[in-house]
Order: structure tokens, then sequence, then C-alpha cells
């Protein structure tokens, strides 16, 4: 059995860790049962993104008619479109050229299972034992994959999820039909891609509205503007899958009525939720605990219930999003090598995120709901696109199902709990806000003197206007906000003595 001074399971946000411990010269292992890369580059946001766009440019086409544009789609390029999306998901075969060439790192591929305290044994795709190990610090980031829910026939019929379809089901054209169970951020993501390149997109939701994590003006935007592309079912339980003719059937019941009825496609997407990889893991092996639903329980400094293993990103289920992760990497970092007393805290009350759907939505901190809950008394703010001149000039109108929103979420001392935004950029538009409820920055001024006979220079508060607020925020990935924030890691002093300075 070998023995590792460090071992990291996943290798998406679990890399930049792995990195420190290397350039520390400890020994180290990495075990990965999928692509390298991580789920964000290899079947995830970048990928998809790279189908999104496209999307993106038709039903801009589409709308530029409202600004005196008639713009015609001559033909659309999937071949260009997937080598442009393979092209991305690649880049993990060179990640894993250049991890297999590290002297005091071990990549394994294949599927690792705690066998005891601290010792895993990793297994081949045909199950055939690999190697046994054990080590005296073990990161989880093994991150999640699709929730299947228990539909009668599914298996049989066979389908896709996001992981098969950046895969083996990946489509060599769009689908002439195609039927999504789950109304979430990725069904809501895929059924605008499929749909603006031409398929009959039907999806199905058994709640009451889609995106339900975001406030219910922008589901109803949302919703709106999926009607005018596809068939949108609600309260809809898919039930039972059958094949005929060469379709796919779908059996759906009303929530409230138990009325069914069929839909038909070629394909079926399921979309219906994420599950987490800790079961593949064994974790009770090693003492690792796992809440009612299986995702990994950590604390505020991202350890598992196990001492001397933590786990981040999708693994936790505390929001899965890749900018998330790259939070929880550094924090962890800090944590695992860095001095014992100064460890950091994570702070989760302004994670961002974005839909890439259309029309795009952004989001940042609480719902109203959500701040009510909790205790908060609040104002809230709504101002729609069509309001602004630039809403007009961008040919958005009153009234119209195009219509964007911004709600804001605020507490009676004007702190900022949450934002939310639906409508083109909106994960620019929703960033900043993150920015704002990271700054939390005051200056208090000594009482024997008034503010205005004290010289600006003497009372202004060295956080004050500083980039730190921007430097400790998460930021939306992949999004334009990533241009500007990310400047600051190549920060240079120009007519400033550089001070030399060990860094963790």
């Amino acid at each position: 059995m070998k023995e590792y001074d460090f071992v990291v399971i996943g290798s998406g946000v679990g890399l930049s860790v792995l990195n420190t411990a290397l350039n520390q010269e400890l020994d180290c292992a990495l075990i990965e049962n999928d692509k390298v890369g991580g789920t964000c580059l290899t079947r995830g946001c970048i990928p998809s993104k790279v189908l999104v766009y496209p999307a993106d440019v038709i039903r801009e086409a589409q709308h530029a008619k409202k600004v005196g544009l008639d713009i015609n789609i001559k033909d659309i390029d999937w071949n260009h479109i997937s080598k442009r999306m393979w092209s991305q998901i690649n880049e993990g075969k060179q990640i894993a050229k250049s991890l297999s060439q590290v002297d005091n790192l071990d990549l394994y591929r294949g599927k690792g299972e705690f066998s005891a305290e601290y010792e895993m044994s990793v297994f081949s795709e045909d199950n055939n034992n690999i190697r046994d190990l054990k080590a005296k610090r073990f990161l989880i980031a093994s991150g999640s994959r699709s929730l299947i829910p228990p539909i009668k026939g599914l298996d049989k019929a066979e389908y896709v999820t996001s992981e098969t379809f950046f895969g083996e089901k990946f489509p060599k054209k769009p689908w002439e039909s195609l039927i999504i169970i789950g109304g979430g951020i990725i069904a809501a993501e895929f059924a605008h891609i499929f749909s603006a390149l031409g398929t009959k997109v039907s999806i199905i939701e058994m709640l009451p509205r889609l995106v339900s994590t975001e406030e219910p003006e922008v589901s109803e935007i949302l919703e709106n503007n999926f009607r005018e592309y596809m068939d949108v079912y609600l309260n809809k339980k898919a039930v039972e899958v059958n094949r005929k003719k060469g379709k796919k059937i779908v059996v759906i019941e009303d929530t409230e009525t138990k009325n069914k009825e069929e839909i038909k496609a070629e394909e079926i997407l399921v979309a219906a939720g994420r599950r987490s990889n800790a079961d593949l893991l064994k974790v009770e092996n090693t003492g690792v605990d796992t809440d009612e639903k299986g995702w990994i329980i950590t604390n505020e400094y991202l350890e598992t219930s196990k001492e001397r293993i933590w786990c981040i990103g999708d693994a936790n289920g505390k929001y899965q999003f890749r900018h998330k992760g790259n939070y929880e990497s550094e924090l962890v970092t800090y944590n695992i090598f860095g001095p014992e007393d100064q460890k950091r805290r994570a702070d989760y009350s302004s994670t961002p995120w974005a839909i890439f759907t259309y029309p795009q939505i952004g989001h940042v901190g609480m719902t109203q709901q959500e701040a009510i809950d909790k205790g908060h008394k609040i104002f809230i703010a709504k101002n729609k696109y069509s309001s602004v001149a630039k809403g007009f000039a961008m040919g958005i109108h009153e009234g119209e199902k195009a219509d964007g929103l911004v709600k804001l979420v605020v507490d009676q001392s004007y702190s900022i709990l949450g934002a939310s935004v639906i409508g083109p950029s909106a994960a620019i538009l929703i960033q900043p806000f993150a920015y704002l409820m990271n700054s939390g920055y005051q200056c208090q001024v000594p009482e024997e003197a008034p503010p205005d006979v004290i010289p600006k220079s003497e009372r202004a508060c060295p956080e004050a206007g500083s980039f730190m607020p921007i430097y400790n925020s998460m930021i939306i990935h992949p999004s334009l906000n990533e241009v500007t924030a990310w400047s600051l890691g190549n920060l240079q002093p120009v007519n400033i003595e550089q001070k030399h300075h060990h860094q963790h």
C-alpha cells in the first residue's frame, strides 16, 4: 500500500489546491474517474456556453426586426459549432499530459473508494483494483452527477444527460424534437440552445414554475418567453416512457388533477437535478458524514466530520457553480497549508450566478421570500428595461414579453440582501451587486470634530474605494466580468518600492 502526504479526489477545482501541495514538494496523488478537468471544462459551463452563444445570436437576429433590421440566418453549421465546443473539452487531455509529467504526483484514472480510515482503493472502469493507498490528508472534490428520477420505462427507452451529451450521445445534428424533463438551470439552458437551433422542444416541470430558485417574477418572465419558442408543461410529472415508431413517448401526469397526456419526441434529456458522488466514494468507511440527500457535510472551514479530510465544490452541495468552487479552493488551500490559528471561513451570503438561457438571468444573495423568512425588514426595488433609454434603443418596449426586470431586496439599513436581473447582459449587470455586498467597509469619524472640518485625506478609510471588495468576491464564470476582476492578478508596482514576502 503506497502512502502519500496529500490525495485529491477530482480534477476540477481540486487542481489549484493540489498545485500548492506539489510546490511544497509533498508526495501527492490525484484520482479522477472521468475526463481530467472537472465538470465545468469537460461537460458543463464552458462547452455549454460555446453552444449558447450561437443560440443567443439567432434570437438576437430575430429580435433585430424590432429595431428595423431584417437579419436572416442562412445556415447553421452544426459541425463547426461542435468542433469549437470539442476544442474546449479536449483541453483536458493537455492537462492530463502535464500532470503525468510531475515527479511528485501519481495520477490514477479510476474510481476511488474509501476502504478504511485514510485508506482508499482505486478501481478501473472494469472494476479491477489499480492501487491501494493511504494518505495523511485528503481533499474531496469529486463533484456531482445527474439525478435520474424513477420513471417507468425510462432506462429501457434510453435518454441523454448533461454528462452523456458531452460524450457518447452528442448528436451529429440538432434533434428534430426534444423532451426535457426538469425546469432548472441546466434544463433552461438546453431548452434555449435547441429551440433556437430549430428543434421542437417540450419542457416538463413538476413544480408550478421554471427555475424555482429565482424570484417568482423572474420565473414568470422566463416562462412567457419560453412559450414563444417551445411547449412548456408546468405542474406536470413524467410518470412513464415508451418507444413507438422511432419516437420516444413520455406520459405526463398533472400533479393536481392526476389527468394524463402523452408527448413524443426524437430524444429525451433528463435535467431534473443533481446528486452527490459521495456514495460512489463510500465515504462512510472513513467517517465522513453526509446529509439526508447524500451531500458531504462541511463546516465553515470546509472541513468534513473527519479530521484531515476537506471537501469543496459540487461535492458539498452548496451552490453548484464553478466560481463558488474556485472561491472554496482558495480558502481551503489557506486552511490546509496556512497557519492553524488563521483559518478562513467560507461565506456564501453573496454567491452570484447566472443562467445563460433566453432571456439571460443573473442572481446574487436572497430572494424576497428568503429575506422575510430569515426575519429581515426589507425594501423592494424594481425597474424594467423598457423604462430606460438604452432599453428603448435595444427595441425593448413596455408590456412586451421581452421586457427585462431588475429587482433588489434591501434591509432597513439599506444594505443589499439580494438582487435579480432577467434580460440582456444579466450576468454582467448582476456582478456589481456581488461586489457591493462584499464591500462592508465603514469609517468612523472622530467624535470631537465634525466631518466637514477634517481634511478629506485624513478622514478617508484605508479600505474605502479599494479593490478589496472585488478581490474578495466570487466572479460568475464564464462571463465578461472576469476580464476586469481578474486583471487584479496582474497587479505590478510602478513607482512603489516592492517588499519581498513569502506567500502561501
